[in-house]
């Protein structure tokens, strides 16, 4: 969201905000409906995916669990992460650690200023959480979404 809304339309931010996670919230618990809602054959044809394609995406097969461990598409089963799930909260850490690692990787082009970035600096300056803690709260915080409560977070990539 745009850093002047934030500021000088702080009720309007938050009415937005509490709309995006209360959708999050929904659609992790009604995944074939989303599906549906979102697929080329829905009233508003929101993605060109068949339904089928968006429900195996959203609400995978308990199979499916086994078959993304063997293809590595998953890695680590004792984090017991969807390949794609809904979650609100922006991670602070994660916005930190992606610029660590945006200053290890080649790109085309002109990237020195990648060098010149301050990764906690940036991970303050990009992530203004008020408003999205206020609605994730009031939907039952934290475990509405299926994560622990509290919002620090220890990241860890491994490739």
């Amino acid at each position: 969201m745009h850093e002047r809304d934030l500021e000088t339309r702080p009720e309007w931010s938050q009415k937005v905000v509490d709309a995006i996670v209360k959708a999050q919230q929904w659609t992790r618990a009604h995944p074939q409906d989303a599906a549906q809602m979102l697929s080329k054959s829905g009233a508003n044809r929101y993605t060109p995916h068949p339904a089928a394609v968006l429900s195996r995406v959203l609400a995978p097969p308990p199979g499916d669990q086994g078959r993304y461990l063997a293809d590595r598409a998953i890695v680590h089963a004792d984090w017991h992460e969807k390949r794609i799930d809904f979650q609100p909260y922006p991670y602070p850490s994660y916005v930190e650690e992606l610029v660590k690692r945006l200053k290890r990787t080649q790109v085309e082009g002109n990237a020195q200023f990648v060098g010149q970035l301050d990764p906690a600096f940036v991970a303050r300056d990009l992530v203004d959480d008020r408003f999205v803690k206020k609605s994730i709260e009031a939907l039952g915080g934290q475990r509405a979404f299926g994560l622990p409560d509290g919002y620090r977070r220890t990241e860890t990539i491994v490739v």
